[in-house]
Protein backbone atom coordinates (compact mmCIF):
# COMPACT_ATOMS: atom_id res chain seq x y z
CA UNK A 1 0.00 0.00 0.00
CA UNK A 2 1.26 3.48 -0.78
CA UNK A 3 3.17 5.37 1.89
CA UNK A 4 2.27 8.90 0.85
CA UNK A 5 -1.54 9.22 0.79
CA UNK A 6 -1.61 12.67 -0.74
CA UNK A 7 -4.19 15.39 -0.31
CA UNK A 8 -5.32 17.47 -3.26
CA UNK A 9 -6.71 20.31 -1.06
CA UNK A 10 -3.27 20.64 0.51
CA UNK A 11 -1.67 20.49 -2.93
CA UNK A 12 -3.68 23.55 -3.95
CA UNK A 13 -2.04 25.50 -1.13
CA UNK A 14 1.43 24.19 -1.92
CA UNK A 15 1.27 24.62 -5.68
CA UNK A 16 -0.25 28.09 -5.50
CA UNK A 17 2.76 29.78 -4.05
CA UNK A 18 5.94 31.28 -5.43
CA UNK A 19 8.35 30.34 -8.17
CA UNK A 20 9.71 26.82 -7.78
CA UNK A 21 13.11 25.98 -9.23
CA UNK A 22 13.77 22.68 -10.93
CA UNK A 23 15.87 20.32 -8.86
CA UNK A 24 16.48 16.78 -10.08
CA UNK A 25 17.42 14.09 -7.54
CA UNK A 26 20.93 12.83 -8.05
CA UNK A 27 20.42 9.22 -6.96
CA UNK A 28 18.57 6.47 -8.76
CA UNK A 29 17.89 4.11 -5.84
CA UNK A 30 14.15 3.50 -5.62
CA UNK A 31 14.09 3.44 -1.80
CA UNK A 32 16.32 6.47 -1.41
CA UNK A 33 15.33 8.65 1.56
CA UNK A 34 14.45 12.12 0.28
CA UNK A 35 13.18 13.87 3.40
CA UNK A 36 12.82 13.08 7.10
CA UNK A 37 10.01 14.83 8.99
CA UNK A 38 9.98 14.17 12.72
CA UNK A 39 10.63 10.44 12.93
CA UNK A 40 9.10 9.63 9.54
CA UNK A 41 10.94 9.26 6.24
CA UNK A 42 9.69 10.32 2.82
CA UNK A 43 11.11 7.98 0.18
CA UNK A 44 11.84 8.63 -3.44
CA UNK A 45 9.42 5.79 -4.24
CA UNK A 46 6.67 7.76 -2.44
CA UNK A 47 7.34 10.77 -4.63
CA UNK A 48 7.56 8.77 -7.87
CA UNK A 49 4.37 6.86 -7.13
CA UNK A 50 2.43 10.01 -6.32
CA UNK A 51 3.82 11.73 -9.39
CA UNK A 52 2.51 8.91 -11.58
CA UNK A 53 -0.90 8.99 -9.89
CA UNK A 54 -1.21 12.74 -10.43
CA UNK A 55 -0.17 12.51 -14.07
CA UNK A 56 -2.66 9.71 -14.63
CA UNK A 57 -5.47 11.80 -13.14
CA UNK A 58 -4.51 14.93 -15.06
CA UNK A 59 -3.53 16.98 -12.00
CA UNK A 60 -1.49 20.05 -12.96
CA UNK A 61 1.64 20.57 -10.85
CA UNK A 62 2.83 24.18 -10.72
CA UNK A 63 6.57 23.65 -10.62
CA UNK A 64 9.06 20.85 -10.29
CA UNK A 65 7.27 17.73 -9.00
CA UNK A 66 10.40 16.73 -7.07
CA UNK A 67 9.97 19.93 -5.05
CA UNK A 68 6.17 20.22 -4.90
CA UNK A 69 5.30 16.61 -4.05
CA UNK A 70 7.74 16.01 -1.16
CA UNK A 71 6.65 19.29 0.42
CA UNK A 72 3.04 18.22 0.11
CA UNK A 73 3.79 14.89 1.76
CA UNK A 74 5.59 16.72 4.56
CA UNK A 75 2.68 19.13 5.05
CA UNK A 76 0.31 16.21 5.34
CA UNK A 77 2.52 14.58 7.97
CA UNK A 78 2.45 17.76 10.05
CA UNK A 79 -1.36 17.89 9.96
CA UNK A 80 -1.69 14.18 10.80
CA UNK A 81 0.74 14.59 13.70
CA UNK A 82 -1.39 17.45 15.05
CA UNK A 83 -4.49 15.28 14.68
CA UNK A 84 -2.88 12.68 16.96
CA UNK A 85 -2.03 15.34 19.54
CA UNK A 86 -5.60 16.69 19.45
CA UNK A 87 -7.19 13.20 19.23
CA UNK A 88 -8.97 14.11 16.00
CA UNK A 89 -10.56 11.07 14.34
CA UNK A 90 -13.05 10.47 11.55
CA UNK A 91 -15.75 7.83 11.21
CA UNK A 92 -14.42 4.79 9.38
CA UNK A 93 -17.85 3.93 8.01
CA UNK A 94 -18.25 7.49 6.67
CA UNK A 95 -14.87 7.20 4.96
CA UNK A 96 -15.85 3.90 3.38
CA UNK A 97 -19.18 5.32 2.22
CA UNK A 98 -17.34 8.18 0.51
CA UNK A 99 -14.98 5.71 -1.14
CA UNK A 100 -17.85 3.66 -2.53
CA UNK A 101 -19.47 6.83 -3.83
CA UNK A 102 -16.19 7.81 -5.53
CA UNK A 103 -15.76 4.38 -7.12
CA UNK A 104 -19.38 4.43 -8.30
CA UNK A 105 -18.70 7.86 -9.84
CA UNK A 106 -15.71 6.39 -11.69
CA UNK A 107 -17.86 3.50 -12.95
CA UNK A 108 -20.57 5.90 -14.14
CA UNK A 109 -18.02 8.13 -15.88
CA UNK A 110 -16.03 5.34 -17.55
CA UNK A 111 -18.88 2.93 -18.21
CA UNK A 112 -17.95 -0.24 -16.34
CA UNK A 113 -15.82 -1.72 -13.55
CA UNK A 114 -13.52 -3.23 -16.16
CA UNK A 115 -12.87 0.16 -17.74
CA UNK A 116 -12.14 1.66 -14.30
CA UNK A 117 -9.59 -1.08 -13.62
CA UNK A 118 -8.04 -0.54 -17.04
CA UNK A 119 -7.84 3.24 -16.57
CA UNK A 120 -6.27 3.11 -13.09
CA UNK A 121 -4.29 -0.07 -13.82
CA UNK A 122 -5.53 -1.51 -10.56
CA UNK A 123 -8.23 -4.04 -9.63
CA UNK A 124 -11.23 -2.48 -7.87
CA UNK A 125 -10.32 -3.97 -4.42
CA UNK A 126 -6.82 -2.43 -4.61
CA UNK A 127 -8.26 0.90 -5.79
CA UNK A 128 -10.75 0.79 -2.93
CA UNK A 129 -8.00 0.30 -0.32
CA UNK A 130 -5.99 3.14 -1.85
CA UNK A 131 -8.92 5.53 -1.62
CA UNK A 132 -9.80 4.44 1.93
CA UNK A 133 -6.36 5.56 3.09
CA UNK A 134 -6.45 8.69 0.93
CA UNK A 135 -9.91 9.81 2.03
CA UNK A 136 -9.28 9.00 5.68
CA UNK A 137 -6.20 11.23 5.72
CA UNK A 138 -7.98 13.85 3.64
CA UNK A 139 -10.86 13.96 6.12
CA UNK A 140 -8.49 14.15 9.11
CA UNK A 141 -6.49 17.01 7.58
CA UNK A 142 -9.72 18.90 6.82
CA UNK A 143 -10.81 18.49 10.44
CA UNK A 144 -7.48 19.86 11.68
CA UNK A 145 -7.69 22.80 9.27
CA UNK A 146 -11.28 23.45 10.37
CA UNK A 147 -10.24 23.48 14.04
CA UNK A 148 -7.51 26.01 13.25
CA UNK A 149 -9.73 28.36 11.23
CA UNK A 150 -13.08 28.10 13.03
CA UNK A 151 -12.60 31.50 14.62
CA UNK A 152 -12.54 33.44 11.35
CA UNK A 153 -15.25 36.14 11.38
CA UNK A 154 -15.81 38.41 8.40
CA UNK A 155 -17.53 41.81 8.42
CA UNK A 156 -19.01 43.58 5.35
CA UNK A 157 -16.53 46.41 5.82
CA UNK A 158 -13.60 43.98 5.66
CA UNK A 159 -15.02 42.42 2.51
CA UNK A 160 -15.32 45.85 0.91
CA UNK A 161 -11.73 46.79 1.81
CA UNK A 162 -10.47 43.46 0.50
CA UNK A 163 -12.28 43.91 -2.82
CA UNK A 164 -11.14 47.52 -3.21
CA UNK A 165 -7.52 46.42 -2.75
CA UNK A 166 -7.69 43.61 -5.33
CA UNK A 167 -5.61 44.25 -8.46
CA UNK A 168 -7.79 44.47 -11.55
CA UNK A 169 -6.41 41.22 -12.96
CA UNK A 170 -7.28 39.39 -9.72
CA UNK A 171 -10.99 40.24 -9.85
CA UNK A 172 -12.61 36.97 -10.95
CA UNK A 173 -14.76 36.59 -14.03
CA UNK A 174 -18.21 35.32 -13.06
CA UNK A 175 -19.69 33.05 -15.74
CA UNK A 176 -23.29 33.35 -16.86
CA UNK A 177 -25.74 32.33 -14.15
CA UNK A 178 -29.47 31.72 -14.00
CA UNK A 179 -32.25 31.98 -11.43
CA UNK A 180 -35.08 29.47 -11.64
CA UNK A 181 -38.34 28.40 -10.00
CA UNK A 182 -39.62 24.85 -9.91
CA UNK A 183 -42.84 22.94 -9.25
CA UNK A 184 -42.66 19.19 -8.76
CA UNK A 185 -45.38 16.56 -8.46
CA UNK A 186 -44.76 13.09 -7.12
CA UNK A 187 -46.32 10.32 -9.22
CA UNK A 188 -48.86 8.10 -7.52
CA UNK A 189 -47.42 4.80 -6.33
CA UNK A 190 -49.80 1.82 -6.46
CA UNK A 191 -50.67 0.47 -3.01
CA UNK A 192 -49.61 -3.02 -4.08
CA UNK A 193 -46.09 -1.79 -4.89
CA UNK A 194 -45.77 -0.32 -1.39
CA UNK A 195 -47.09 -3.52 0.20
CA UNK A 196 -44.60 -5.58 -1.79
CA UNK A 197 -41.71 -3.41 -0.54
CA UNK A 198 -42.91 -3.73 3.06
CA UNK A 199 -43.28 -7.50 2.69
CA UNK A 200 -39.67 -7.80 1.52
CA UNK A 201 -38.45 -5.73 4.48
CA UNK A 202 -40.52 -7.79 6.93
CA UNK A 203 -38.96 -10.94 5.46
CA UNK A 204 -35.43 -9.54 5.91
CA UNK A 205 -36.20 -8.49 9.51
CA UNK A 206 -37.64 -11.92 10.36
CA UNK A 207 -34.59 -13.70 8.95
CA UNK A 208 -32.23 -11.55 11.06
CA UNK A 209 -34.34 -11.82 14.21
CA UNK A 210 -34.46 -15.64 13.85
CA UNK A 211 -30.69 -15.76 13.35
CA UNK A 212 -31.03 -17.14 9.81
CA UNK A 213 -29.27 -14.19 8.13
CA UNK A 214 -26.81 -11.41 8.88
CA UNK A 215 -28.21 -7.87 8.58
CA UNK A 216 -25.11 -6.47 6.92
CA UNK A 217 -25.08 -9.23 4.30
CA UNK A 218 -28.71 -8.51 3.42
CA UNK A 219 -27.90 -4.79 3.20
CA UNK A 220 -25.05 -5.45 0.75
CA UNK A 221 -27.35 -7.64 -1.36
CA UNK A 222 -30.59 -5.64 -1.32
CA UNK A 223 -30.34 -2.10 0.12
CA UNK A 224 -30.78 0.74 -2.36
CA UNK A 225 -28.84 3.23 -0.22
CA UNK A 226 -25.24 4.29 -0.83
CA UNK A 227 -24.28 2.62 2.46
CA UNK A 228 -25.08 -0.84 1.05
CA UNK A 229 -21.41 -1.72 0.41
CA UNK A 230 -20.67 -1.03 4.08
CA UNK A 231 -23.40 -3.44 5.13
CA UNK A 232 -25.79 -0.52 5.59
CA UNK A 233 -23.58 0.97 8.34
CA UNK A 234 -23.93 4.75 8.74
CA UNK A 235 -21.27 5.49 11.37
CA UNK A 236 -21.55 7.40 14.63
CA UNK A 237 -23.87 10.37 14.15
CA UNK A 238 -26.08 12.52 16.38
CA UNK A 239 -29.86 12.33 16.18
CA UNK A 240 -29.95 15.63 14.29
CA UNK A 241 -28.09 14.05 11.35
CA UNK A 242 -31.19 12.10 10.31
CA UNK A 243 -34.71 12.93 9.24
CA UNK A 244 -37.01 12.81 12.33
CA UNK A 245 -38.89 9.63 11.37
CA UNK A 246 -35.62 7.69 11.03
CA UNK A 247 -33.95 9.24 14.09
CA UNK A 248 -36.88 8.60 16.44
CA UNK A 249 -36.78 4.87 15.73
CA UNK A 250 -32.98 4.48 15.44
CA UNK A 251 -32.22 6.20 18.76
CA UNK A 252 -34.88 4.20 20.64
CA UNK A 253 -33.29 0.87 19.73
CA UNK A 254 -31.55 -0.89 22.61
CA UNK A 255 -30.92 -4.50 21.51
CA UNK A 256 -28.28 -4.88 18.77
CA UNK A 257 -29.63 -8.32 17.92
CA UNK A 258 -33.10 -7.07 16.99
CA UNK A 259 -34.35 -5.22 13.94
CA UNK A 260 -36.66 -2.21 14.07
CA UNK A 261 -40.15 -1.96 12.66
CA UNK A 262 -40.48 -0.61 9.12
CA UNK A 263 -39.86 3.14 8.99
CA UNK A 264 -41.20 5.36 6.20
CA UNK A 265 -39.23 8.50 5.29
CA UNK A 266 -39.02 10.77 2.27
CA UNK A 267 -36.29 8.44 0.95
CA UNK A 268 -38.39 5.27 1.04
CA UNK A 269 -38.88 2.45 3.55
CA UNK A 270 -36.23 1.27 6.01
CA UNK A 271 -35.47 -1.34 8.62
CA UNK A 272 -32.76 -0.43 11.15
CA UNK A 273 -30.38 -2.31 13.44
CA UNK A 274 -28.41 -0.76 16.30
CA UNK A 275 -24.66 -1.37 16.36
CA UNK A 276 -23.52 0.81 19.28
CA UNK A 277 -24.37 3.97 21.21
CA UNK A 278 -21.79 6.45 22.50
CA UNK A 279 -23.16 9.39 24.46
CA UNK A 280 -25.54 11.31 22.23
CA UNK A 281 -24.40 9.49 19.08
CA UNK A 282 -25.34 6.13 17.64
CA UNK A 283 -23.97 3.88 14.93
CA UNK A 284 -26.71 2.01 13.10
CA UNK A 285 -27.10 0.05 9.89
CA UNK A 286 -30.17 0.06 7.69
CA UNK A 287 -31.72 -1.40 4.57
CA UNK A 288 -33.55 1.02 2.27
CA UNK A 289 -36.07 -0.01 -0.37
CA UNK A 290 -37.89 2.44 -2.61
CA UNK A 291 -41.21 1.61 -4.32
CA UNK A 292 -40.87 1.70 -8.08
CA UNK A 293 -42.92 4.10 -10.20
CA UNK A 294 -44.54 2.85 -13.41
CA UNK A 295 -44.31 4.67 -16.75
CA UNK A 296 -48.08 5.24 -16.64
CA UNK A 297 -47.93 6.97 -13.26
CA UNK A 298 -45.11 9.22 -14.46
CA UNK A 299 -47.10 10.07 -17.58
CA UNK A 300 -50.16 10.93 -15.48
CA UNK A 301 -48.03 13.21 -13.28
CA UNK A 302 -46.56 15.09 -16.25
CA UNK A 303 -50.05 15.50 -17.74
CA UNK A 304 -51.26 17.05 -14.46
CA UNK A 305 -48.35 19.48 -14.49
CA UNK A 306 -48.92 20.42 -18.13
CA UNK A 307 -52.48 21.37 -17.17
CA UNK A 308 -51.16 23.52 -14.32
CA UNK A 309 -48.68 25.15 -16.71
CA UNK A 310 -51.49 26.14 -19.07
CA UNK A 311 -53.36 27.81 -16.23
CA UNK A 312 -50.24 29.75 -15.17
CA UNK A 313 -49.57 30.87 -18.74
CA UNK A 314 -53.24 31.82 -19.06
CA UNK A 315 -52.96 34.11 -16.03
CA UNK A 316 -55.13 32.13 -13.60
CA UNK A 317 -52.34 32.41 -10.99
CA UNK A 318 -48.60 33.07 -10.88
CA UNK A 319 -45.89 30.41 -10.88
CA UNK A 320 -44.98 31.28 -7.29
CA UNK A 321 -48.60 30.99 -6.13
CA UNK A 322 -48.94 27.61 -7.83
CA UNK A 323 -45.68 26.41 -6.24
CA UNK A 324 -46.87 27.40 -2.76
CA UNK A 325 -50.10 25.41 -3.13
CA UNK A 326 -49.33 22.53 -5.49
CA UNK A 327 -45.61 21.76 -5.45
CA UNK A 328 -44.48 18.68 -3.51
CA UNK A 329 -40.87 19.82 -3.30
CA UNK A 330 -40.61 20.87 0.35
CA UNK A 331 -37.32 22.73 -0.19
CA UNK A 332 -38.91 25.28 -2.55
CA UNK A 333 -42.65 25.11 -1.86
CA UNK A 334 -42.59 27.79 0.82
CA UNK A 335 -40.22 29.97 -1.22
CA UNK A 336 -42.45 30.58 -4.27
CA UNK A 337 -40.65 27.69 -5.97
CA UNK A 338 -37.29 29.53 -6.03
CA UNK A 339 -34.38 27.10 -6.23
CA UNK A 340 -31.47 27.70 -3.83
CA UNK A 341 -27.87 26.81 -4.64
CA UNK A 342 -26.46 24.65 -1.83
CA UNK A 343 -22.91 25.80 -2.65
CA UNK A 344 -23.42 29.42 -1.60
CA UNK A 345 -27.08 29.57 -0.47
CA UNK A 346 -27.90 32.07 -3.21
CA UNK A 347 -30.60 31.77 -5.87
CA UNK A 348 -28.03 31.80 -8.69
CA UNK A 349 -26.67 28.75 -10.50
CA UNK A 350 -24.07 28.13 -13.10
CA UNK A 351 -25.58 25.81 -15.69
CA UNK A 352 -23.49 22.82 -14.59
CA UNK A 353 -24.67 23.24 -11.00
CA UNK A 354 -28.26 22.50 -11.96
CA UNK A 355 -29.65 18.98 -12.38
CA UNK A 356 -29.01 18.02 -16.02
CA UNK A 357 -32.73 17.62 -16.76
CA UNK A 358 -33.28 21.26 -15.76
CA UNK A 359 -30.22 22.78 -17.46
CA UNK A 360 -31.13 21.10 -20.76
CA UNK A 361 -34.56 22.73 -20.74
CA UNK A 362 -33.66 26.26 -19.67
CA UNK A 363 -30.66 26.51 -21.98
CA UNK A 364 -32.81 27.85 -24.83
CA UNK A 365 -35.47 29.56 -22.69
CA UNK A 366 -35.89 33.31 -22.16
CA UNK A 367 -36.57 34.90 -18.76
CA UNK A 368 -40.25 34.41 -17.96
CA UNK A 369 -40.59 31.21 -20.04
CA UNK A 370 -42.06 28.10 -18.42
CA UNK A 371 -40.99 24.66 -19.59
CA UNK A 372 -43.31 21.85 -20.49
CA UNK A 373 -43.52 19.07 -17.90
CA UNK A 374 -40.67 16.57 -17.77
CA UNK A 375 -39.39 13.75 -15.54
CA UNK A 376 -36.30 14.20 -13.35
CA UNK A 377 -34.54 12.69 -10.35
CA UNK A 378 -35.01 14.77 -7.20
CA UNK A 379 -32.41 15.07 -4.43
CA UNK A 380 -33.82 11.89 -2.85
CA UNK A 381 -33.08 10.03 -6.10
CA UNK A 382 -36.78 9.60 -6.84
CA UNK A 383 -38.49 10.14 -10.18
CA UNK A 384 -40.78 13.19 -10.11
CA UNK A 385 -42.59 15.31 -12.70
CA UNK A 386 -41.48 18.95 -12.88
CA UNK A 387 -41.91 22.26 -14.66
CA UNK A 388 -39.40 25.11 -14.35
CA UNK A 389 -39.55 28.82 -14.96
CA UNK A 390 -36.45 30.76 -15.99
CA UNK A 391 -36.64 33.83 -13.76
CA UNK A 392 -33.43 35.57 -14.72
CA UNK A 393 -30.29 35.09 -16.78
CA UNK A 394 -27.26 37.03 -15.53
CA UNK A 395 -24.60 37.49 -18.25
CA UNK A 396 -20.98 36.68 -17.50
CA UNK A 397 -19.11 39.64 -16.00
CA UNK A 398 -16.26 40.74 -13.78
CA UNK A 399 -17.26 40.34 -10.13
CA UNK A 400 -18.62 43.37 -8.29
CA UNK A 401 -19.86 43.89 -4.74
CA UNK A 402 -23.44 44.68 -5.75
CA UNK A 403 -24.02 41.45 -7.67
CA UNK A 404 -21.43 39.06 -6.27
CA UNK A 405 -21.02 39.87 -2.58
CA UNK A 406 -21.22 36.21 -1.46
CA UNK A 407 -18.51 35.22 -3.93
CA UNK A 408 -16.18 38.01 -2.81
CA UNK A 409 -16.89 37.25 0.85
CA UNK A 410 -15.95 33.60 0.23
CA UNK A 411 -12.73 34.71 -1.49
CA UNK A 412 -11.81 36.85 1.52
CA UNK A 413 -12.67 34.09 3.98
CA UNK A 414 -10.48 31.65 2.04
CA UNK A 415 -7.67 34.23 1.99
CA UNK A 416 -7.88 34.70 5.77
CA UNK A 417 -7.95 30.95 6.40
CA UNK A 418 -4.99 30.36 4.10
CA UNK A 419 -2.98 32.98 5.98
CA UNK A 420 -3.85 31.34 9.32
CA UNK A 421 -2.85 27.91 8.02
CA UNK A 422 0.37 29.26 6.49
CA UNK A 423 1.35 30.89 9.79
CA UNK A 424 0.51 27.70 11.72
CA UNK A 425 2.46 25.49 9.31
CA UNK A 426 5.56 27.65 9.39
CA UNK A 427 5.49 27.62 13.20
CA UNK A 428 5.03 23.83 13.13
CA UNK A 429 7.89 23.45 10.64
CA UNK A 430 10.16 25.51 12.92
CA UNK A 431 9.35 23.22 15.88
CA UNK A 432 9.78 19.95 13.94
CA UNK A 433 12.94 18.06 13.06
CA UNK A 434 13.25 18.16 9.26
CA UNK A 435 16.14 16.89 7.16
CA UNK A 436 16.16 17.22 3.37
CA UNK A 437 18.80 15.14 1.60
CA UNK A 438 21.19 16.56 -0.98
CA UNK A 439 19.61 16.74 -4.40
CA UNK A 440 16.13 17.40 -2.95
CA UNK A 441 16.68 20.79 -1.37
CA UNK A 442 17.44 23.03 -4.33
CA UNK A 443 13.90 24.42 -4.34
CA UNK A 444 11.95 27.54 -3.47
CA UNK A 445 9.33 25.94 -1.25
CA UNK A 446 5.84 27.26 -0.59
CA UNK A 447 6.50 27.38 3.15
CA UNK A 448 9.63 28.74 4.81
CA UNK A 449 11.73 26.93 7.39
CA UNK A 450 12.12 23.48 5.82
CA UNK A 451 15.86 23.82 5.25
CA UNK A 452 17.50 23.66 8.66
CA UNK A 453 21.08 24.46 9.66
CA UNK A 454 21.86 20.76 10.06
CA UNK A 455 20.77 19.88 6.47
Amino acid sequence: MNKYRMLFPVLALVAAGGVISFAQPVKNVIDEVAWVVGDEAIFRSDVEEMYQEMRQQGVVISGDPYCVIPEQIAVEKLYLHQAKLDTIEVSESTVRARVEQQINNFINQLGSKEKVEEYFRKPIPVLREYYIDYMRNNAIVQEVQKSLTDGVKITPNEVRKYFDALPADSVPYVPMKVETQIITVNPNIPRQEIEDVKARLREYADRVNRGDADFSTLAIMYSEDGSAMQGGELGFRPKSAYVPEFANVAFNLSDPKKVSRIVETEYGYHIIQLIEKRGDQANVRHILLTPKVSAKELSDATNRLDSIRKEIVGGAFSFGEAAGVLSQDKDTRNNSGIMINDNDRSSRFEMQELPPEISRRIESMNPGDISEAFVMKNNKNKDVAAIVRLTNRIPGHRANLADDYNLIKKMYEDHCKEEILKEWLEKKIKETYVRIEDGWNNCEFRYSGWVKAYN
